[in-house]
């Protein structure tokens, strides 16, 4: 199993594969700002180039990860993921282990929402379908519903848990409740999807 930071970092290259082809693979330096994201992120993370680098490492000897040498002298090192490949992953598979690598526990329903920009599904259903799936392979399982949620969640099974922000929950036990957790989820990918249109315009 990958620690918490090797996870965010697989999780990061999964995600820009799909959301910023045309600056994948990644420059160390562009994949320690997509693992320090201050949106579509849970828990948020301040690592450094080295911790990033380490986890690189990690990655590529266990067969998840490769370095992309630059053709020409001046080139930059990059990155990129060959987790999919190493477990057969369909497209649907990878965008749904993407998104709970770098987010923490989700509903089949978050999970629908949050992989919009890496892959379309049609319904929950699908997302289900997807998910249980996965679960068959020992890549993803569904946890005990937690104090204060209202439905059970989907873990992935192949990095540790990072603690995720106590924030949601804090802030569920007021009154509002509800109307600001969903509020607040919705801006977030409302942030994300500008930060997206941004990257594709620079």
């Amino acid at each position: 199993m990958f620690s918490v930071i090797e996870g965010r970092v697989l999780g990061c290259l999964i995600e820009k594969e799909r959301t910023v082809p045309d600056q994948y693979p990644l420059s160390m330096n562009s994949l320690v700002l997509a693992c320090n994201q201050s949106s579509s992120r849970d828990p948020v993370m301040t690592l450094d180039e080295h911790e990033v680098d380490a986890a690189v490492s990690t990655l590529k000897a266990q067969g998840c990860a490769r370095i992309v040498h630059p053709t020409h002298g001046r080139g930059v090192v990059r990155v990129r993921q060959v987790f999919d490949e190493k477990f057969a992953l369909e497209a649907a598979d990878a965008a749904v282990m993407g998104v709970l690598l770098v987010r923490g526990p989700q509903t089949a329903a978050e999970l629908r929402t949050r992989t919009e920009r890496l892959h379309n599904f049609d319904n929950v259903a699908d997302v289900d379908t997807c998910l249980h799936q996965l679960a068959e392979r020992q890549l993803v399982q569904l946890i005990e519903r937690q104090h204060g949620q209202k439905e059970q969640r989907w873990q992935q099974l192949v990095a540790e848990e990072a603690e995720q922000s106590a924030a949601p929950a804090a802030i569920t036990a007021s009154g509002l409740a509800g109307s600001v957790v969903d509020r607040v989820a919705q801006l977030e990918e409302r942030v994300a999807k500008l930060e997206a249109a941004l990257a594709d315009l620079l």
